[in-house]
Protein backbone atom coordinates (compact mmCIF):
# COMPACT_ATOMS: atom_id res chain seq x y z
CA UNK A 1 0.00 0.00 0.00
CA UNK A 2 0.92 3.09 -1.21
CA UNK A 3 0.02 4.85 1.61
CA UNK A 4 1.67 2.73 4.50
CA UNK A 5 4.00 4.55 6.92
CA UNK A 6 7.14 3.03 6.53
CA UNK A 7 8.90 1.96 10.31
CA UNK A 8 12.46 0.62 11.04
CA UNK A 9 13.40 -0.69 14.43
CA UNK A 10 16.57 -0.15 15.83
CA UNK A 11 17.41 -1.95 18.99
CA UNK A 12 20.10 -4.36 20.44
CA UNK A 13 18.05 -6.41 21.44
CA UNK A 14 16.34 -8.96 18.93
CA UNK A 15 13.63 -9.95 21.23
CA UNK A 16 12.22 -6.75 21.17
CA UNK A 17 12.99 -5.95 17.31
CA UNK A 18 10.83 -9.33 16.88
CA UNK A 19 8.02 -8.37 19.02
CA UNK A 20 8.04 -4.77 17.65
CA UNK A 21 7.74 -5.96 14.09
CA UNK A 22 5.16 -8.58 14.93
CA UNK A 23 3.43 -5.75 16.57
CA UNK A 24 3.53 -2.93 13.65
CA UNK A 25 3.23 -5.96 10.99
CA UNK A 26 -0.64 -6.74 12.25
CA UNK A 27 -1.47 -3.03 11.41
CA UNK A 28 -2.83 -2.46 8.11
CA UNK A 29 -1.26 0.67 7.34
CA UNK A 30 2.38 0.36 9.07
CA UNK A 31 4.75 -1.68 7.05
CA UNK A 32 8.18 -2.72 8.95
CA UNK A 33 10.78 -2.28 6.34
CA UNK A 34 14.16 -3.07 8.27
CA UNK A 35 15.46 -3.68 11.17
CA UNK A 36 19.18 -2.77 13.09
CA UNK A 37 20.82 -3.68 15.97
CA UNK A 38 22.81 -0.60 16.49
CA UNK A 39 22.71 2.74 15.52
CA UNK A 40 25.49 3.11 12.84
CA UNK A 41 23.53 0.38 11.10
CA UNK A 42 20.48 2.03 11.89
CA UNK A 43 21.49 5.32 10.53
CA UNK A 44 22.61 3.16 6.77
CA UNK A 45 19.41 1.54 6.88
CA UNK A 46 17.47 4.49 7.08
CA UNK A 47 19.16 6.55 4.60
CA UNK A 48 19.16 3.35 2.36
CA UNK A 49 15.56 2.18 2.62
CA UNK A 50 14.01 6.11 3.20
CA UNK A 51 11.47 4.85 6.31
CA UNK A 52 8.93 7.68 7.51
CA UNK A 53 9.61 6.88 11.07
CA UNK A 54 12.61 5.41 13.01
CA UNK A 55 11.79 3.67 16.47
CA UNK A 56 15.24 4.35 17.95
CA UNK A 57 16.60 2.07 21.23
CA UNK A 58 19.18 4.73 23.30
CA UNK A 59 21.92 2.49 25.33
CA UNK A 60 23.63 0.41 21.70
CA UNK A 61 26.66 -0.80 20.71
CA UNK A 62 28.79 0.76 18.22
CA UNK A 63 26.66 4.11 18.33
CA UNK A 64 23.77 5.20 20.35
CA UNK A 65 20.57 6.22 19.79
CA UNK A 66 21.19 10.18 20.33
CA UNK A 67 24.06 10.15 17.90
CA UNK A 68 22.17 7.99 15.78
CA UNK A 69 19.06 10.25 15.82
CA UNK A 70 21.25 13.52 15.70
CA UNK A 71 23.19 12.32 12.48
CA UNK A 72 19.46 11.90 10.95
CA UNK A 73 18.27 14.96 11.60
CA UNK A 74 21.44 16.42 9.85
CA UNK A 75 20.27 14.93 6.71
CA UNK A 76 18.31 16.70 4.19
CA UNK A 77 15.12 14.83 4.13
CA UNK A 78 15.48 13.27 7.57
CA UNK A 79 12.93 10.59 8.99
CA UNK A 80 10.75 11.26 12.31
CA UNK A 81 12.61 9.48 15.19
CA UNK A 82 10.77 7.96 18.08
CA UNK A 83 12.97 7.05 21.29
CA UNK A 84 11.49 4.26 22.43
CA UNK A 85 13.09 3.05 25.45
CA UNK A 86 13.97 1.73 29.18
CA UNK A 87 15.03 4.86 30.66
CA UNK A 88 13.24 7.80 31.29
CA UNK A 89 16.17 9.79 33.11
CA UNK A 90 15.66 13.08 32.65
CA UNK A 91 19.12 14.23 30.48
CA UNK A 92 17.84 11.02 28.14
CA UNK A 93 14.80 13.21 27.75
CA UNK A 94 16.83 16.66 26.76
CA UNK A 95 19.42 14.90 24.90
CA UNK A 96 17.04 13.05 22.51
CA UNK A 97 14.63 16.44 21.66
CA UNK A 98 17.94 18.01 21.77
CA UNK A 99 19.41 15.47 19.03
CA UNK A 100 15.89 16.05 16.86
CA UNK A 101 13.43 13.19 17.90
CA UNK A 102 9.90 13.73 16.87
CA UNK A 103 8.32 11.54 20.00
CA UNK A 104 9.77 9.83 23.26
CA UNK A 105 8.40 6.69 24.71
CA UNK A 106 8.96 3.92 27.41
CA UNK A 107 9.17 0.66 26.08
CA UNK A 108 6.47 -0.13 28.90
CA UNK A 109 3.99 1.79 26.94
CA UNK A 110 0.76 -0.59 25.87
CA UNK A 111 1.04 -1.39 22.24
CA UNK A 112 -1.67 0.65 21.57
CA UNK A 113 -0.25 3.57 22.20
CA UNK A 114 3.13 2.68 20.54
CA UNK A 115 0.99 2.34 17.37
CA UNK A 116 -0.64 5.81 17.94
CA UNK A 117 2.32 7.23 18.50
CA UNK A 118 3.46 6.10 15.19
CA UNK A 119 0.51 7.55 13.28
CA UNK A 120 0.79 10.92 14.93
CA UNK A 121 4.54 11.48 14.38
CA UNK A 122 4.36 10.37 11.01
CA UNK A 123 1.68 13.28 10.69
CA UNK A 124 4.17 15.55 12.39
CA UNK A 125 3.06 15.93 15.69
CA UNK A 126 4.99 15.18 18.58
CA UNK A 127 4.38 11.95 20.95
CA UNK A 128 5.71 11.95 24.73
CA UNK A 129 4.79 9.28 27.36
CA UNK A 130 3.40 10.84 30.15
CA UNK A 131 6.00 10.42 32.64
CA UNK A 132 8.38 11.62 29.89
CA UNK A 133 6.37 14.51 30.15
CA UNK A 134 6.47 15.37 33.60
CA UNK A 135 10.33 14.52 33.79
CA UNK A 136 10.95 17.31 30.83
CA UNK A 137 8.92 19.37 32.75
CA UNK A 138 10.08 19.47 35.93
CA UNK A 139 13.99 19.88 34.04
CA UNK A 140 12.49 22.82 32.53
CA UNK A 141 11.47 24.38 35.60
CA UNK A 142 14.58 23.36 37.63
CA UNK A 143 16.21 25.92 35.12
CA UNK A 144 16.63 29.36 35.84
CA UNK A 145 13.43 30.80 35.54
CA UNK A 146 13.96 34.44 34.71
CA UNK A 147 16.58 33.88 32.18
CA UNK A 148 14.37 31.30 30.45
CA UNK A 149 11.23 33.62 30.18
CA UNK A 150 13.29 36.16 28.57
CA UNK A 151 15.43 34.09 25.77
CA UNK A 152 11.71 32.84 25.18
CA UNK A 153 10.18 36.42 24.57
CA UNK A 154 12.85 37.24 22.58
CA UNK A 155 12.44 34.43 20.26
CA UNK A 156 8.60 35.05 20.39
CA UNK A 157 8.51 38.87 19.56
CA UNK A 158 10.37 37.75 15.67
CA UNK A 159 7.02 35.98 15.15
CA UNK A 160 4.18 37.90 13.34
CA UNK A 161 0.67 37.31 15.00
CA UNK A 162 -0.69 34.74 12.81
CA UNK A 163 2.56 33.27 14.08
CA UNK A 164 2.17 33.48 17.45
CA UNK A 165 -1.38 32.06 17.49
CA UNK A 166 0.17 29.11 15.31
CA UNK A 167 2.91 28.61 18.06
CA UNK A 168 0.20 28.89 21.02
CA UNK A 169 -2.05 26.28 19.45
CA UNK A 170 1.44 23.99 18.76
CA UNK A 171 1.94 24.60 22.81
CA UNK A 172 -1.81 23.26 23.70
CA UNK A 173 -1.14 20.08 21.80
CA UNK A 174 -3.37 21.04 18.66
CA UNK A 175 -2.65 18.93 15.83
CA UNK A 176 -1.91 20.73 12.23
CA UNK A 177 -5.89 19.63 11.28
CA UNK A 178 -7.11 21.32 15.00
CA UNK A 179 -4.95 24.30 14.44
CA UNK A 180 -6.38 24.65 10.90
CA UNK A 181 -10.00 24.23 11.82
CA UNK A 182 -9.60 26.80 14.75
CA UNK A 183 -7.60 29.54 13.03
CA UNK A 184 -9.66 29.31 9.79
CA UNK A 185 -6.10 28.00 7.58
CA UNK A 186 -5.57 25.18 5.04
CA UNK A 187 -3.15 22.75 6.61
CA UNK A 188 -0.49 23.18 4.32
CA UNK A 189 -0.52 27.14 5.45
CA UNK A 190 -0.61 25.64 8.87
CA UNK A 191 2.15 23.59 7.95
CA UNK A 192 4.15 26.40 6.47
CA UNK A 193 3.89 28.42 9.48
CA UNK A 194 5.14 25.55 11.41
CA UNK A 195 7.94 25.38 9.38
CA UNK A 196 8.51 29.10 10.11
CA UNK A 197 8.19 28.46 13.92
CA UNK A 198 11.14 26.13 13.86
CA UNK A 199 13.25 28.40 11.94
CA UNK A 200 12.61 31.53 13.94
CA UNK A 201 12.97 29.85 17.48
CA UNK A 202 15.44 28.20 16.68
CA UNK A 203 13.40 24.73 17.46
CA UNK A 204 13.61 21.32 15.53
CA UNK A 205 10.59 19.87 16.96
CA UNK A 206 6.70 20.69 18.33
CA UNK A 207 7.77 19.76 21.73
CA UNK A 208 10.40 22.58 22.05
CA UNK A 209 8.20 25.59 20.53
CA UNK A 210 5.36 24.49 23.46
CA UNK A 211 7.74 24.37 25.57
CA UNK A 212 8.99 28.27 24.32
CA UNK A 213 5.53 29.34 24.40
CA UNK A 214 5.37 28.06 28.32
CA UNK A 215 8.44 29.65 29.17
CA UNK A 216 7.28 33.58 27.88
CA UNK A 217 4.24 32.76 29.80
CA UNK A 218 4.83 31.00 33.17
Amino acid sequence: MSDQIRVIVVDDDPLVRSALALMLGGQSDLAVVGEAADGRAGVALAREVSPDVVLMDIRMPVLDGLAATRLLHSDPNPPRVIVLTTFDADDYVVGALAAGADGFLLKDTPPAEIVAALRKVAQGDPMLSPSVTRTLIERVRSASPDGRAADAQRRLDLLTERELDVARAVGRGLSNAEIAAELFLSVPTVKGHVSKLFEKLQTTNRVQIALCIRDAED
